[in-house]
């Protein structure tokens, strides 16, 4: 895995595109700023709906433009985890309900506190937040260091101090943070199933693969560029942190080759992952000799399976890896990576 944005697209191009806009509308063209404001007066009672679109898309204060663009960068390994489809499939889910409970909000806050809220700040921040909600709930914790002894400093500490600068950014941005923490966890609920409503089809993510793919993918760097360290002392810190995450992801598969024993010995790792180091030997399969007093192979979610196989792994290895990780979707995600 590597630690830019060469495996995330859809990353860069929420990094490249809005940013240049966004510096456009304010250095040069002003005066067509008024067609990205998030007006919401014009929204309920002139119905122009494409302010939703434009409102929710393009940041007009560069200040949230660069924090909201230092947040996609960091999130940007949820994309390479879970795929660019998924990922995509999260942020239209999450900027569909928070444009529902930003409206649902301001209208709660008018008929509690006789507040009247005409318009919101403008950009892609209610995405932004809801990713939120993945980051705090799948994200491995790893203490960095101490402050005066007390306060620990983690590898998610800097997102959070983002996250919080961005949301004192603006009079009203806590509408577009709050909207987007309900869009997240709604989107992740289990219960409500709304990931398999809202999501982006199979032929759409297929024609962005063709076309936009291209243009915004990079080349996989050389190993003397991704063993190398950043050039600045931050980009130094994210890198020793992605390093740590990966390390914990490792660790785990350590520690459950430790834990699966039976009679006769431990389980052979090599013998349950052959077809992820014998990738062109398509028969090993057929011809792997059978041994006696192997407990039968675990259930494998065929979800999970899917998941894995939209992030471009072949059917017999997402097995395999579910198989040994005990249907852990992370574990087997990261071994396939590594390997």
């Amino acid at each position: 895995d590597v630690t830019s944005v060469d495996k995330a697209p859809l990353s860069k191009s929420l990094l490249l595109v809005p940013s240049a806009i966004s510096i456009l509308l304010t250095l040069l063209f002003q005066h067509y700023q008024k067609f990205f404001a998030y007006n919401l007066q014009a929204v309920k009672e002139d119905f122009q709906i494409w302010r939703l679109v434009c409102g929710r898309t393009i940041c007009l204060d560069l200040k949230d433009t660069f924090c909201s663009s230092l947040l996609i960068y960091n999130f940007r390994i949820f994309e390479r985890r879970y795929g660019s489809r998924k990922f995509s499939s999260f942020l239209l889910g999450a900027w569909m309900l928070s444009a529902l409970f930003d409206l649902l909000l301001v209208e709660i806050t008018q008929y509690i506190f006789g507040i009247t809220i005409n318009s919101l700040p403008s950009g892609f921040l209610g995405p932004v937040f809801a990713l939120f909600v993945p980051f705090y709930s799948s994200i491995p914790r790893v203490q960095v260091t101490q402050v005066l002894g007390h306060f620990s400093i983690t590898n998610k500490s800097l997102v959070y101090i983002l996250g919080l600068q961005l949301l004192t950014s603006g009079s009203y941005i806590w509408i577009l943070a709050l909207s987007g923490l309900i869009s997240g966890i709604c989107y992740n609920s289990s219960i409500l199933k709304v990931h398999r409503i809202l999501c982006v089809p199979r032929w759409v993510a297929k024609i962005f693969s063709w076309t936009l793919e291209p243009v915004f993918s990079s080349a996989e760097p050389t190993n003397e560029v991704r063993v190398g360290m950043g050039a600045t002392v931050d980009i130094q810190r994210q890198q020793r942190m992605e390093l740590l995450d990966r390390q914990i992801m490792m660790s785990q598969v350590a520690q459950m080759r430790r834990s699966i024993c039976f009679q006769g010995g431990m389980i052979n790792w090599n013998r349950l992952f052959p077809p992820l180091r014998h990738r062109h030997n398509a028969n090993y399969q057929d011809h792997r000799p059978s041994e006696q007093g192997i407990p039968p192979p675990t259930e494998v979610s065929e979800e999970q399976v899917a998941r894995l196989m939209e992030m471009g792994f072949s059917r017999g290895d997402a097995l395999e890896a579910l198989r040994a990780s005990n249907n852990d979707l992370n574990v087997a995600t990261n071994f396939l990576l590594q390997h």
